[in-house]
């Protein structure tokens, strides 16, 4: 196993290094390991989203709606995770273009989870402070502008790096590259300057989910509210608060690498893959799988597909 700096210099701010792998039986079982996981939790995520789309009262209904889109950002987030992981492994440099695009992805689907969280949360509050006005309120259509306001938001701050890039070196992206998040990087500011923007992000959607999950609370202790829809919309926002907790762990990442990077070389591959698995292939793969099976209404019809089950679905 070689080893590397990831920069050539210029980059003395970061600390990560670049290791030369050399493919063993166990580098490969580590790789299938990880494959398996993401294939297999991306089909049952996959299954769940087939669901939602083939039956109207989940295509019409705004909660559904934005499970849907959690669904198919979290898959999309997990495999460009995993195709970047690939990529490290391989040691295989692109255009700093190409690498660009996929950082984009992968920072705007790691944003957006939190606010999907958020708005879905939010859209339980109004089924229970305002249920006579919810579907006046939560239509699709303001559901589908909540999506779009969630994407600008998510992708704006990268946004601004990649044109702040290249508006100092317009020949920056024309190089190539060993893709990392750092390696798009020029100034140092900009790393912390993202390192604090995720923990304030983060901070953010925490502060406003428990807000949420506070006044359903108190909403379910009035005389004129319906005590199971407010203790079951109680729950659902508590499950997006373990749920909130899943995306935090992935701010733990960075910290273990860089820690981890210090140890000896010939411990850092299965550490590194450890904290990759735990970190972030598990906690991605888990979150909307358990706010779907915990649905009464998707998992019978989950079940059902999932075990080939002939039996007509209604």
């Amino acid at each position: 196993m070689e080893e590397g700096n990831v920069s050539s210099g210029q980059l003395s701010f970061l600390h990560q290094q670049v290791y030369v792998i050399q493919m063993n039986a166990v580098v490969v079982t580590e790789v299938i390991v990880i494959l398996a996981t993401a294939l297999f939790f991306t089909f049952m995520s996959g299954i769940m989203f087939f669901i939602l789309w083939s039956k109207p009262k989940f295509r019409e209904d705004s909660r559904y709606i934005l499970f849907a889109h959690m669904l198919i950002n979290d898959s999309v987030h997990l495999m460009g995770t995993i195709l970047l992981y690939l990529f490290a492994l391989a040691s295989l440099y692109m255009s700093k273009a190409i690498c660009s695009i996929l950082i984009l992805i992968s920072a705007v689907t790691y944003n957006n989870t939190p606010l999907n969280l958020a708005v879905i949360s939010l859209e339980r509050y109004v089924a229970i402070r305002f249920p006579l006005r919810h579907t006046e309120i939560a239509t699709q259509r303001r559901t589908a502008i909540a999506i779009g306001i969630m994407w600008f938001i998510s992708s704006f701050n990268i946004l601004i790096e990649i044109f702040y890039i290249m508006a100092l070196d317009p020949h920056f992206f024309s190089a190539p590259i060993f893709c990392m998040r750092e390696q798009m990087l020029i100034e140092e500011w900009q790393l912390t300057l993202y390192s604090a923007a995720s923990f304030l992000f983060l901070v953010v959607v925490a502060l406003t989910i428990l807000y949420i999950y506070v006044s359903i609370t108190l909403v379910a202790k009035s005389a004129s509210t319906n005590k199971d829809s407010a203790n079951k919309a109680r729950k659902t926002v508590l499950l997006h608060m373990i749920q909130l907790g899943l995306c935090i762990t992935s701010l733990l990442f960075a910290l273990f690498e860089s820690l981890i990077a210090k140890t000896a070389t010939a411990l850092y591959v299965p550490l590194q893959f450890l904290n990759f698995f735990c970190l972030l292939v598990l906690p991605r793969c888990l979150s909307p799988l358990i706010y779907g099976l915990r649905d009464n209404a998707i998992r019978p019809l989950f079940l059902r597909y999932f075990r080939c089950n002939p039996t007509t679905l209604k």
